[in-house]
């Protein structure tokens, strides 16, 4: 009997991966599971002793991860990027956000700004910085290790509060008390990409399921889901 394949990937591909994980099941008659984390969890889980048989990252983690020799796979398979998305609580008028200087005007006339510790947290630190508004956003900015912090408390809160995040996971949750009001101005977007690697070399089961990522149903499957 074949071995259950086990998956540790990054939050921010989860719409489009569990529908991959879905049709793989059905299509090649095999088992797997997916753990979610942010990526410097993931970093931490694996560099922790943690085993997994295939792991979805951005490609600068799969890379340390490879050079320490904590990854050993060598079948890496590009899935697609991802952008930042804002949100409002379901209801709120939505910010005006198509330019940066509408962007500007939105993010400094908020109540707060709530957003994670990781990928997306680090990106929008260094760019309310370059912007010139870094000191008038870091006192009213609320951080949380990942974004289910964030939407419980955009969900929960007064309505005067803006969310960032992964634009899939967003629109995921539309129907979760929160609003897509849609992504950053194109100039200062900030695209992250993921990949997909086997932690092992010459491991068949998780490179089956790599290279099924690969193919044209998982790549469709994706960007139906935003990855592109």
């Amino acid at each position: 009997m074949a071995k259950q394949i086990a998956i540790l990937s990054a939050g921010a591909v989860k719409p489009g991966l569990l529908a991959v994980v879905a049709a793989f099941r059905e299509e090649m008659r095999r088992e797997a599971t997916v753990s979610f984390s942010t990526a410097p969890a993931i970093a931490e889980r694996i560099r922790g002793g943690e085993a997994f048989d295939v792991v979805i990252a951005p490609p600068r983690l799969l890379d340390d991860l490879t050079a320490s020799r904590h990854l050993l796979g060598n079948d890496r398979v590009a899935i697609g990027r991802i952008g930042v998305g804002v949100l409002v609580r379901a209801g709120e008028p939505l910010p005006t956000i198509a330019s940066v200087e509408d962007f500007k005007r939105s993010v400094l006339n908020t109540e707060s700004l709530v957003y994670n510790q990781a990928s997306t947290g680090i990106y929008l630190a260094a760019l309310f910085e370059r912007l010139g508004i870094g000191v008038e956003l870091n006192i009213k900015s609320i951080r949380y290790p990942d974004f289910a912090g964030v939407l419980d408390h955009i969900r929960q809160g007064s309505g005067r509060e803006l969310g960032f995040g992964a634009t899939t996971v967003i629109i995921e949750n539309r129907i979760n008390g929160v609003e897509f009001a849609g992504p950053l101005p194109e100039a200062i977007q900030n695209y992250t990409s993921y990949a997909a690697t086997s932690m092992r070399r010459s491991d068949s089961d998780a490179m089956e399921f790599v290279q099924y990522v690969a193919s044209a149903r998982a790549q469709s499957i994706f960007t139906a889901a935003g990855i592109a």
